[in-house]
C-alpha cells in the first residue's frame, strides 16, 4: 500500500522522467515533445512565470489559451508551482470572461500574443507566454525543482460549467479527483502502452483537459489538435494517417466525420469514447454496422469527466445505455419521494465516489443543494435497469411539464429524427397559459430536402401520443452548441420568443 500511495503522491511528470523519459507524450502537427523535452520546457515555463508574477502555492491562475503545447506547457507548469488552475473558453464573450476571473478569485491570467488584447479588457493582471523558442533559451535556475510531492486532497483546478441555461458555476476539483477519475476510465476502457489518443476537444474543457492529464498519468501520448474549429476532413485525414488509437467525441461530431469518411481508419484504432450528450440509436446502429467500436458515456464536469460508460459490446443489447458507474464509484436514480427509483422508472441521477468535485467555489448554496451526505445532485434525469445500466433522458430543467404530464425531450427529438428529411431536432417547453407549457421543436433539414410544418406535424402524430406533439415548429440552418458540442437548448428556446 505505501508504495501505491507514494505512486499517487509524485508528480506525475516527474514520475516519468523516471520510468519513460524519452517516450513521446504530445504531438501537435509536425511537432513531438517527449516526457523529457516536456519537463525540460515546463521548468522554464515556471520560472518565467514566478520570476514575473511571483506566482505561488494555492493561487488561482487562469489559462485563456487554444490547444497548442503553450496551453499544456502552461498547465504543467502551473501544476509545479502549486497552483490552482482555471481554464477559460476562448469562445466567451468579454463580459462572461470578465465575471469567470472575479468568480474564481484568479490573482493572473496567462494568454498567448493572439490573446492579449481581450486578455487586458477583462483582467488586472496578465502575462503573456513567451513563445517555445523563447523558452528554449531561458534560464530555469529559479523553477521548482523535481520531483514535488502532490498532496492529492489539495485543489488542482477549478472548472466552470457549461453553463447551458445560465451563469456557469465553478466546480473545485482535486487532484485526487483527477487521479481516481484516470484510474476508473483506465479500468474501463482498458489500457495499452502504445495508446495515442486524438484530442480535439478545447483543453479548456473538462473533457479535453482529461485527455491530457490521463495520458500523462498512463504513459501513453497525446495528438493535441490546434484547429479552431471541429473539421471533418481534416480529423478523418489524422485518423487515417496517424496511429490513433482513441478519440472522444459527442455523437454528432461522430456523425459528421462517417458521413465524410473515405476509406478505413488506421489499423490501430481501438475506440470512440462519446459524452456530451444522448447518443442516438441510429448512430449506434451505424457504428455497429461499420464496425466502429464506441463507448457511449456519462459524465460532468463535477466528477471529473466520465461518471458511467458503456463497453462496446454491451451496444447490440443496449444501444441508449451508457453502462455501469466507473470503479469505486457508486450511482442510484431516485423517485420524486427521494426514494431508489423501480427499474426502468425516471428519477434524478445521484454519484457519489472519488472523482466527484469538493464543492462550487464563492457559491455554498450550490454546494449544499449539489452535495448531501457524499451525494453529488446532478439534475439529470435517468433511469436503471435490471443489470444496473443507466440510460441519461434528460436534464431536470429541461424536463417538459404540459398537464400535468411530464415530457422527456428526449423522447420527442428521437421520434422527430425517424423521418428521413430531418438531421436534428430540439424539443423544448414554452409557458401555456392552460397547459403550463406547450412542446416546440426547432428542425434541421438534410441537406437538399425539403418539409413542411403540416409533414412534421402528421408525422409526429404516427409517432408520439397527442400531448407530445410539438405544437410550434422552427427551421434552422445550425445549432448553437457550446465549446464541447452540447446544443445550448436557452439559445433554441430563445428562437420561439423572437
Amino acid at each position: 500500500m505505501a508504495d501505491i500511495e507514494s505512486s499517487a503522491n509524485t508528480d506525475w511528470l516527474s514520475a516519468r522522467l523516471r520510468t519513460t523519459p524519452q517516450k513521446a507524450f504530445l504531438h501537435v502537427e509536425a511537432e513531438t515533445y517527449s516526457f523529457a523535452d516536456m519537463d525540460r520546457l515546463a521548468r522554464a515555463t515556471a520560472a518565467f512565470i514566478k520570476g514575473r508574477a511571483h506566482v505561488g502555492a494555492g493561487d488561482h491562475v487562469a489559462l485563456f489559451m487554444r490547444n497548442g503545447p503553450a496551453s499544456v506547457l502552461s498547465l504543467l507548469a502551473l501544476m509545479r508551482l502549486g497552483a490552482v488552475i482555471v481554464p477559460l473558453n476562448t469562445r466567451l464573450t468579454a463580459e462572461e470572461l470578465e465575471w469567470q476571473i472575479k468568480n474564481s478569485g484568479c490573482t493572473l491570467l496567462i494568454c498567448e500574443r493572439d490573446g492579449e488584447a481581450i486578455a487586458r479588457a477583462v483582467a488586472d493582471a496578465v502575462l503573456v507566454f513567451p513563445g517555445l523558442a523563447n523558452l528554449a533559451a531561458a534560464d530555469d535556475a529559479d523553477a521548482p525543482d523535481a520531483p514535488r510531492d502532490i498532496d492529492l486532497n489539495r485543489d488542482f483546478a477549478i472548472i466552470h460549467t457549461s453553463g447551458t441555461s445560465g451563469r456557469p458555476k465553478a466546480a473545485i476539483l482535486t487532484y485526487n479527483n483527477i487521479f481516481q477519475s484516470a484510474l476508473g476510465s483506465a479500468f474501463r476502457l482498458g489500457l495499452l502502452p502504445d495508446d495515442h489518443w486524438l484530442c480535439i476537444l478545447p483543453t479548456y474543457h473538462v473533457g479535453g483537459l482529461s485527455i491530457i492529464l490521463r495520458s500523462l498519468i498512463y504513459g501513453t501520448a497525446v495528438e493535441l489538435s490546434p484547429m479552431k474549429r471541429f473539421d471533418v476532413d481534416a480529423v478523418n485525414r489524422l485518423l487515417t494517417e496517424r496511429p490513433i488509437s482513441l478519440i472522444s467525441l459527442v455523437p454528432t461530431m461522430l456523425s459528421r466525420l462517417l458521413d465524410a469518411k473515405k476509406g478505413p481508419w488506421n489499423p490501430r484504432f481501438r475506440l470512440v469514447l462519446l459524452g456530451g450528450e444522448a447518443t442516438p440509436v441510429e448512430l449506434v446502429s451505424r457504428c455497429l454496422a461499420e464496425r466502429i467500436p464506441i463507448a457511449p458515456s456519462y459524465g460532468l464536469s463535477e466528477a471529473a469527466s466520465q461518471v458511467a460508460t458503456a463497453a462496446p459490446d454491451l451496444m447490440v443489447a443496449k444501444p441508449q445505455s451508457v453502462g455501469k458507474p466507473l470503479l469505486f464509484t457508486e450511482l442510484r436514480v431516485l423517485d420524486e419521494r427521494g426514494d431508489n427509483a423501480a427499474p426502468g422508472k425516471p428519477g434524478e441521477i445521484i454519484v457519489k465516489g472519488p472523482q466527484v468535485m469538493r464543492g462550487y467555489y464563492n457559491d455554498s448554496a450550490a454546494t449544499e443543494r449539489s452535495l448531501r451526505a457524499g451525494w453529488l445532485y446532478t439534475g439529470d434525469i435517468g433511469s436503471l435497469d435490471h443489470d444496473g445500466d443507466l440510460v441519461v433522458l434528460q436534464r431536470r430543467e429541461d424536463l417538459i411539464l404540459s398537464g400535468g404530464e411530464n415530457i422527456y425531450p428526449a423522447e420527442v427529438e428521437k421520434a422527430l429524427r425517424e423521418h428521413p428529411a430531418i438531421e436534428e431536432a430540439v424539443a423544448v417547453g414554452l409557458e401555456d397559459a392552460k397547459w403550463g407549457q406547450r412542446v416546440a421543436a426547432a428542425i434541421q433539414l438534410r441537406d437538399g430536402r425539403d418539409l413542411s410544418e403540416d409533414a412534421i406535424f402528421a408525422f409526429a402524430r404516427s409517432m408520439l401520443a397527442s400531448y407530445k406533439i410539438p405544437r410550434e415548429i422552427r427551421f434552422i440552418s445550425a445549432f448553437p452548441r457550446t465549446s464541447s458540442g452540447k446544443i445550448q437548448r436557452r439559445e433554441v428556446r430563445k428562437l420561439f420568443n423572437d
